[in-house]
């Protein structure tokens, strides 16, 4: 492996975090909030290393696969290190543990916290985790390639290890513009709907923090009641579109600026995944029929709240966990659908799903005409064997990480709905869950163990678990 250039992209990703953590800084002088030490520690500290890290000479600037799943790897757990550090300092979390479960919750976008009473907490602290999501939505080394382009040849192998999906291309030739153009369309969406918050009454510090949580698909807020704190439904609308927004592939929006319509009215993954968005919200409002006071409201709380967990976002305007078996059971499913690829959710996502639906369809046509060739296709593509047989892992893995996870947490004996809906929410980067984790409860009352084991499931649930998984064999740190 080239250990020079790792540690050379690490070191410029540690420097990135520390810019990145210079805007909470400037938040927490603005409003005198108690918590400026801890910032100003935690960033000299991160400049020292990425400074060191950095300036590593390197003969050869040449980035394998491995190269590049070792970077992402081990960028993920520095930065979520390293993004803990400020809620210990400024004495906000009292262990490491909950304050890396909470730095990690909020770089994978989870949205799960251990902070009971978040209205209390300062007001540096509060935007640095909201703007955690906003970091990690698109991808904080997707962030370093469009920042610091020239930091290896190879790039396009950390692209497609950090990037959501079970294929990965780039919208242009060079890697470095694909990033910019992400970005550029990320920080358009972010624009217009913090505009949109504003205007719906919101301060411009609520209407950054939800945007953040909003288009990073995350769901950390600043009010305890989460977004239900507003009781209004124009906020319930706007947040919930830019949620679905958030859920498609960012790279149509590149084909909407170019006005290629063709594009995105082709596009097999987006359509469905709009159409499991409207009717998930025609059944649960059938379903919650008489629970509100008015047809408004019905639809306002479904539509956002179905929005809300398919596009793991994690946000509630009221507590879904009071809603009928049947809504609460619509929701627990589509806690394993997620967005499209290529977009900030997370989950098994809409593709996925798709491609496995058409390998059982084919398998029942194969065994009444054995000998036909049945290729799979999705929006007229044939897919390649290998792809399949990426999805069919990926779905096996997913169950298999659910399980264990779900078995580990049972030791704490706060009953399956509880242990299965907590893993379920942190592998698919939701956040909140059922029963002891509903969307008005936090994680705070597990154990360090439980909490340890759910922040391992939210980071392979955002890496997608091939690229932590190969990190564990042994197979991949033999020498070639």
């Amino acid at each position: 492996m080239n250990y020079g250039m790792i540690m050379r992209v690490l070191g410029n990703l540690v420097l990135i975090e520390a810019a990145a953590m210079s805007i909470p800084l400037g938040i927490s002088f603005f409003y005198q909030s108690g918590d400026t030490k801890a910032f100003v520690t935690t960033i000299a500290i991160m400049l020292a290393f990425g400074f060191l890290m950095s300036k590593l000479s390197v003969k050869n600037r040449y980035l394998k696969a491995k190269d590049a799943v070792t970077i992402v790897t081990f960028g993920w757990f520095i930065i979520s290190m390293f993004g803990a550090f400020p809620f210990v300092l400024s004495g906000t979390l009292p262990s490491f543990i909950d304050a890396f479960f909470e730095a990690v919750s909020g770089l994978t976008t989870t949205g799960a916290t251990v902070i009971s009473n978040v209205e209390i907490i300062p007001k540096g602290i509060m935007f640095w985790r909201s703007f955690m999501h906003w970091m990690g939505g698109m991808g904080i080394l997707v962030l370093t390639l469009a920042i610091m382009p020239t930091i290896g040849v190879g790039s396009y192998q950390i692209f497609k290890a950090e990037t959501p999906g079970p294929v990965t291309d780039k919208i242009v030739p060079k890697m470095k513009d694909t990033a910019k153009i992400l970005y550029t369309a990320y920080l358009g969406i972010t624009i217009i709907e913090t505009f949109l918050l504003v205007l719906g009454g919101m301060s411009l510090f609520d209407a950054l923090i939800h945007t953040f949580g909003t288009v990073g698909t995350g769901g950390f807020s600043n009010y305890n009641a989460s977004i239900g704190h507003f009781s209004s439904n124009y906020i319930y609308f706007v947040i919930s579109i830019f949620m679905v927004a958030s859920g498609v592939n960012f790279a149509l929006f590149y084909d909407l600026y170019k006005g290629k319509f063709k594009n995105i009215l082709a596009n097999t993954e987006v359509k469905i995944y709009l159409l499991i968005v409207t009717a998930s919200t025609l059944l649960v409002f059938a379903n919650l029929n008489g629970t509100y006071t008015s047809f408004e409201n019905a639809l306002s709380h479904s539509f956002f709240q179905v929005s809300s967990i398919i596009t793991t976002t994690g946000y509630s305007t009221t507590n879904f966990d009071l809603w009928p078996d049947f809504s609460k059971m619509i929701l627990f499913i589509l806690m394993f659908v997620g967005g499209s690829a290529g977009s900030t959710a997370g989950s098994i996502k809409v593709i996925r799903l798709v491609i496995l639906f058409k390998l059982v369809k084919r398998e029942i046509a194969k065994i009444l005409h054995p000998r036909a060739i049945l290729p799979i296709q999705v929006g007229g593509k044939m897919l390649s064997s290998d792809v399949i047989a990426s999805v069919s892992g990926f779905f096996f893995l997913y169950l298999l990480m659910f399980l264990l996870g779900t078995l580990l947490v049972s030791l704490e004996n706060v009953g399956i709905v509880s242990a299965a809906s907590a893993v379920a929410a942190t592998l698919g980067n939701i956040g909140p869950g059922f029963d002891f984790v509903g969307p008005t409860k936090t994680y705070a009352m597990f154990n360090s163990f439980t909490k340890c084991v759910l922040s391992i499931e939210m980071l392979f649930g955002r890496l997608e678990l091939f690229t932590l998984f190969l990190m564990l064999t042994p197979s991949f740190w033999k020498k070639v």
